[in-house]
């Protein structure tokens, strides 16, 4: 129970590896909010964890628009009596495609997910923090801010957007209580993850089963980023802070 009474968010949390997160969080003893745009895999999450015995509760909202970011944040602070201990940013999406042939609504789109919302959703959550002294937030990167991959500029130019977003993030709020982190996965089996391979393989790039074989040795399973988010949220890890922790079986430095 190592988050045993503690009150956290998991924002794209009702599937994938941040569901599995939802999942682990709740089961190590913190009442978790889902915030997310899938409304019906978000409330079954959310159910399931209070079938299990957790507490949980889903709220929807578009984490990349700040109105409904504001509101969502708001009705959370009253339902976990002004406290939050942890956020987990784990929104995010990627767009595979030719660079030359994405547009400006793809770069606004990619932008808005996987870094606005990160801003938006630890705005909204740090003043809380504060009050209370202490806080942790956990950001979901990727192998692909520091590793270029074809065909996912964007995507990779978003990534390394969230790596210098929370080195920023935990300078300035360490000496106030609040530790900001970065999980980093390899290629994980969620619908996301084999929908990015799937596209990729059309597209000609070489990740085929074989290949994540030789770069990762095997798939990455979401409740094994679920652990290190888990880690780098909890006490365990109360010195690690501004850190971005790979979840990929060596295969950035085995490359």
């Amino acid at each position: 129970m190592r988050l045993e009474g503690w009150n956290a968010i998991v924002s794209g949390g009702a599937a994938g590896a941040g569901g599995a997160a939802s999942e682990l969080f709740a089961s190590e003893g913190a009442r978790v909010t889902i915030v997310d745009i899938q409304e019906a895999a978000g409330e079954a999450t959310a159910a399931r964890i209070r079938d299990a015995g957790g507490e949980a509760s889903f709220v929807r909202a578009d984490v990349s628009d700040g109105a409904q970011v504001a509101a969502a944040v708001s009705r959370i602070l009253e339902r976990f009596g002004g406290r939050i201990d942890t956020l987990y940013n784990h929104a995010g999406t990627v767009i595979v495609k030719p660079f030359l042939d994405t547009t400006e609504a793809d770069w606004d789109w990619m932008m808005g997910v996987n870094v606005r919302s990160m801003f938006l959703m630890t705005k909204a959550v740090l003043p809380a923090m504060l009050a209370a002294g202490k806080g942790t937030i956990v950001n979901t990167s990727s192998i692909s801010a520091v590793a270029g991959t074809p065909k996912e500029v964007l995507y990779c130019t978003s990534k390394g957007a969230c790596h210098m977003f929370t080195r920023a993030i935990a300078v300035e709020f360490r000496d106030q209580g609040i530790r900001c982190n970065a999980v980093c996965p390899g290629f994980i089996r969620t619908d996301h993850g084999l929908r990015e391979l799937k596209e990729l393989r059309a597209l000609g790039v070489d990740v085929t089963e074989e290949d994540i074989v030789k770069l990762q040795g095997r798939i990455c399973e979401p409740e094994e980023v679920a652990s290190a988010a888990l880690f780098l949220s909890g006490p365990e890890s109360s010195f690690v802070n501004g850190e971005t922790l790979f979840v990929d079986n060596a295969m950035l430095v085995g490359t």
